[in-house]
């Protein structure tokens, strides 16, 4: 199984650092579900590992997130896309849960949910915490620059296992790059 990590703000829709609260708020990045589709199009299995501490702090309840991920769904069926897990962690930061990136306890569900290594599959994110979850994992990260990306960028250079990471414009971008380059 060819398997790709995605983070979802950031990179499958807008981020904000107002948390993302509602379906109305939850906006697809343009590109992001054809991407989706594009990847399961060639042969990829695709998993979404998530932080949502807005559970936890009472910004959205449970019935909000599963209708965001709904929209989520429906948007990559559209383009011919699935998602083969939805992992995400409800505990704010103070929880001391094993799951919130940056740990690898996201991708660990998501490995036990598929019964698949991670283990070189890729794991795309906005954030430094996203690739450091998948380098824990031992995943293949790559950076995209929507979300927190730019912001990101920089700090790669200060993380000895992410310095050599690919950087991106966007999702679509690195899927262009992955099935050009895959073997």
């Amino acid at each position: 199984m060819k398997l790709i990590i995605l983070d979802r703000d950031g990179v499958l829709n807008q981020d904000s650092d107002a948390y993302i609260k509602s379906v109305d708020e939850w906006i697809p990045l343009p590109g992001s579900a054809e991407a989706v589709g594009r990847l399961c199009d060639s042969g990829y299995t695709v998993a979404v590992a998530t932080n949502q501490s807005g559970l936890a702090r009472g910004y959205f309840s449970q019935a909000d997130l599963d209708a965001m991920h709904d929209k989520m769904i429906k948007l990559a069926a559209a383009e011919g896309g699935e998602f083969a897990h939805i992992a995400f962690c409800p505990h704010g930061p103070d929880d001391h849960c094993d799951c919130r990136k940056p740990l690898p306890g996201l991708i660990h569900q998501i490995e036990d949910a598929l019964k698949v290594s991670a283990e070189g599959a890729w794991i795309v994110g906005d954030s430094i915490r996203d690739l450091e979850a998948g380098a824990a994992a031992g995943c293949n990260t790559a950076l995209v620059r929507t979300g927190k990306g730019e912001k990101s960028e920089h700090k790669l250079t200060s993380h000895p296992s992410l310095a050599q990471a690919p950087v991106f414009d966007d999702l679509a971008t690195f899927v262009n790059w992955l099935i050009a380059n895959q073997p």
